[in-house]
């Protein structure tokens, strides 16, 4: 008799953590690699389970793939930690149970780390050598992303008829990170063939009993659940799981009410709540019926009406034309407000506000972007790195800028902290600037990161960062198509400085789906054009601007005036070839960049007057 057979008639109790009861040992390294380097200890864990009434023992292997042996060095040992995996498994079985070769989930919250095809690549290695070992079956767990759970599940689908488990595992209950519900997500994988479906990790028993009171009985494929301990506490820089072995006892009954057929835990969980468990269930027979708790219908209300068009949509139609002015580094605002008061005289279209540029702390740009908007009734556009907030406060932030009535963001990866005031300060980057992207288009559908309705839509127009100063443009333009697959709507590009880059970037980027703001930052002297000459990466200025900046090296005003000179004699021919004109103000020196602003509006009114 098969695990699906057995399956049939009735409830299966699966293990516990592997990695809890390591840790407790004071292990602390790549868990997997002990089925190489102490086996062990790993058949001693598997036969604890088993003693405790275990059925069905997963192998070791949950991120024994190539990506994450990576991060230990033991990527090139893949095969032997797999094969050894299932080995250990079944000597502690025998001929008493049944063994999974457990898969875990590669993606977490940063997708853009790794590509669909490396997981494909990775996964159908670990693919391989567990089935050479005849392993009962396959888990596939913790996956938290439901596009790589469905790849992995066609591919093994395609490979073996063996019985395959797949658990999600859920920040929010009842939802994936997506905003797919439960339901549908487990119905989707009983249609790729997934013999068994569930969720586990994240929740303890009590949330996961709420979540699969939703959840109907399906056609052709049994449920699944393998909750966590408890919810963890944080001690001595561990985390610790303290829910009393007979709670398992209680809640193995209500799972079994709700027709769960397949029972194991996850983290936290020890071979003394596997025990309770199998105890309570003991003769135990499955439900076929169930009553199915109606989840309460998801509101979220449409976007509001804008009262005026986004960046992106005047840029489209119009020239357009948004500068620079980075918060002051020190406390008082008075100069900054004067020139931000200047320049929207001046017809601007949006004042941009630096997240922290090159990683050196100042006034917060939310704050100075309620300032403009009270004060000066000027739009703001707001950066926002992912260097200097996690995942939680990134979201935070969103949804307090939508609250305060701004939605023009420029999403950007942020300045590592090392270049800074204070380069022992963390990094953050939770996420990419494409992960970011796509998080902000994801709060336009009014949906959260962990796929919890908002309550409302945003309304976020999202500017990405273009970096036209590279070696390969070409490949500089391919990150720009996939930051609008990511769903940016328009990009804003770092200075350039000769009027052949205008052109290069003018015919590699005619045929994007967005619109380009070029950026045009006037030089000051000698001194500035030098800097950014030698020592910021892919900015190179020709002889002819070196020289004639460092003929008027000595004589400040002088030198002011060409480098507005030389910034206007770019803005001629990038008037020509682009609609959107990004002028940054150096060291807030805002006088510059008003000259330049009417210099545009000028030629606008002569195109004007043409056309009349």
């Amino acid at each position: 008799m098969g695990l699906l057979e057995d399956l049939q008639s009735k409830i299966l109790i699966g293990d516990g953590a592997m990695g809890t009861l390591l840790h407790a040992h004071g292990i602390d390294n790549c868990f997997e690699e002990l089925n190489i380097t102490k086996p062990e200890d790993i058949f001693n864990i598997h036969k604890a389970y088993q003693k405790a009434g275990a059925s069905v023992i997963q192998t070791n292997t949950y991120g024994a793939n190539f990506p994450k042996l990576k991060r230990y060095g033991a990527e090139e040992k893949v095969k032997d930690i797999n094969i050894e995996g299932v080995r250990l498994a079944k000597k502690a079985v025998g001929d008493s149970g049944y063994v999974l070769g457990t898969i875990g989930g590669i993606r977490s919250f940063q997708k853009s780390i790794i590509s669909l095809e490396e997981i494909k690549r990775s996964f159908r290695e670990q693919l391989f050598w567990l089935l050479s070992e005849d392993v009962d079956g396959l888990l596939f767990e913790t996956f938290y992303d439901l596009e790589e759970l469905k790849t992995v599940l066609e591919i093994a689908r395609r490979e073996t008829d063996k019985p395959i488990v797949t658990n999600v595992s859920l920040h929010e209950k009842g939802v994936l990170q997506d905003g797919t519900p439960i339901v549908k997500a487990l119905k989707i994988l009983e249609e790729l063939g997934a013999d068994v479906v569930g969720t586990n990790c994240r929740q303890g028993p009590y949330h996961m009993l709420e979540i699969l009171e939703e959840v109907p009985l399906l056609d052709k494929s049994f449920l699944s659940a393998y909750p966590n301990a408890s919810l963890p506490q944080y001690v001595d820089g561990r985390l610790i799981y303290e829910t009393d072995p007979d709670y398992f006892y209680k809640t193995a009954l209500a799972f079994k009410d709700q027709g769960v057929r397949l029972l194991g835990g996850c983290c936290g969980t020890t071979p003394s709540h596997i025990e309770a468990m199998a105890k309570a269930l003991t003769n135990a027979v499955p439900i076929t019926e169930k009553t199915v708790k109606e989840a309460p219908p998801i509101e979220v209300l449409s976007q509001e009406v804008q009262a005026q068009p986004h960046l992106h949509e005047i840029v489209q139609e119009n020239h357009s034309i948004i500068v620079e002015l980075d918060p002051p580094k020190k406390l008082g605002v008075d100069k900054f407000l004067k020139g931000a008061h200047a320049l929207q005289a001046a017809g601007i279209d949006a004042l941009t506000l630096a997240d922290n540029s090159l990683a050196s702390p100042r006034i917060s740009n939310l704050a100075m972007a309620s300032l403009l908007k009270d004060q000066l009734k000027t739009r703001p556009l707001i950066h926002l790195t992912c260097r200097d907030r996690n995942l939680i406060g990134l979201q935070s932030h969103l949804m307090g800028m939508h609250t305060l009535g701004f939605n023009q963001i420029l999403a950007l990866t942020g300045d590592p902290s090392k270049i800074g005031d204070f380069p022992g300060a963390t990094s953050v980057y939770d996420l990419s600037s494409f992960d970011l992207i796509r998080l902000i288009k994801q709060f336009n559908e009014g949906v959260s990161f962990s796929g919890k309705p908002l309550g409302q839509k945003t309304n976020f127009s999202i500017a990405g960062a273009f970096n036209p100063n590279v070696r390969h443009l070409d490949r500089a333009v391919q990150r720009l198509e996939k930051k609008v697959d990511c769903g940016a709507d328009y990009f804003i590009s770092q200075p350039i400085y000769s009027i052949e880059q205008l052109e290069d970037v003018y015919k590699a980027t005619k045929s994007l789906k967005a619109p380009i703001y070029i950026g045009i930052m006037p030089l000051t002297g000698a001194k500035n054009a030098r800097f950014l000459h030698h020592e910021v990466p892919g900015i190179k200025l020709s002889e002819n601007i070196l020289t004639r900046m460092e003929r008027i090296e000595h004589d400040k005003e002088q030198s002011a005036k060409e480098g507005i000179l030389l910034a206007k004699e770019l803005i001629d021919r990038a008037y020509e070839l682009f609609n959107g004109l990004y002028l940054i103000t150096p060291f807030m020196r805002y006088e510059m960049t008003v000259e330049l602003a009417n210099y545009i509006k000028a030629k606008e009114l002569v195109s004007i007057e043409r056309k009349i």
